[in-house]
């Protein structure tokens, strides 16, 4: 499936569509960020993208699993993910709730198998979604080349969480286009992956170039917009790039 073909049924698309009459789910993710402590902008990232990996994978979310059927709802609808902070005893209590905390050098990101738009956890609800402005102390290094790349917008300046989720679509979109061989192989790699922003000039080429392109809807922050471009996964040289990690 593949997000920019004319007339494709694509949950990342602002047009109308069959998706927005079905009940409307959302992915929660929670970011762990501490006051003395936080993690850097890029982990969180790369987090957030390999939580959405990881649940999609798990065999709780497959078959007869406890999460299946929320899964499929939620993937029959627009795809939305919501990204929320805790620290101290709250991020404890989000620990608590059924979900998968993924660790990616600084960051912790916790996801949960999706529920109704208005239907969140009470200990997940009472989380705030403002706040997750994060920074890079450093510029983060150039992308693994042998591992798939989520290209951000250079244009768009969203925050931190927003961005994470955005992330989280492109590795959707990017598990999506996968043979269930080639997902296995990505799984049992662990999720190897980067989260960059694309240089300007190269932008309108990725978004033009026929891989997979998130196109958020506009619902919050910004304008309807590509945000994400998801290269790797579609390119010969994806698995061997896997068997030298």
């Amino acid at each position: 499936m593949t997000s920019d073909a004319p007339g494709t049924d694509t949950p990342f698309r602002s047009e109308p569509s069959a998706r927005d009459e079905a009940p409307q789910f959302v992915l929660p993710l929670v970011v762990r960020i501490e006051r003395a402590a936080p993690p850097t902008r890029t982990d969180a990232l790369e987090a957030a993208a390999r939580a959405v990996l990881v649940i999609l994978s798990d065999e709780r979310s497959v078959g007869e699993g406890p999460w299946a059927q929320a899964m499929r709802d939620w993937q029959d609808a627009r795809i939305r993910k919501v990204v929320r902070r805790a620290r101290g005893a709250e991020w404890r209590r989000a620990e608590a709730l059924d979900g998968i905390t993924v660790t990616t050098g600084s960051a912790e990101v916790r996801v949960f198998p999706p529920v109704p738009l208005d239907g969140w956890p009470k200990d997940l609800a009472r989380l705030q979604v403002s706040g997750t402005d994060l920074d890079d102390p450093e510029a983060p290094p150039a992308p693994d080349p042998s591992a798939p790349v989520m290209w951000l917008n250079p244009d768009l300046g969203m925050t931190a969480g927003k961005t994470m989720a955005q992330a989280g679509h492109g590795a959707q979109l990017a598990w999506w286009e996968l043979s269930y061989a080639e997902r296995k192989e990505w799984r049992e790699a662990g999720f190897p992956l980067s989260v960059r922003t694309a240089d300007p000039e190269r932008w309108p080429a990725l978004t033009t170039s026929g891989l997979p392109v998130v196109r958020d809807a506009g619902f919050t922050e910004i304008p309807p917009s590509d945000t994400v471009v998801s290269e790797g996964p579609l390119t010969g040289d994806f698995l061997s790039g896997l068997a030298h990690l």
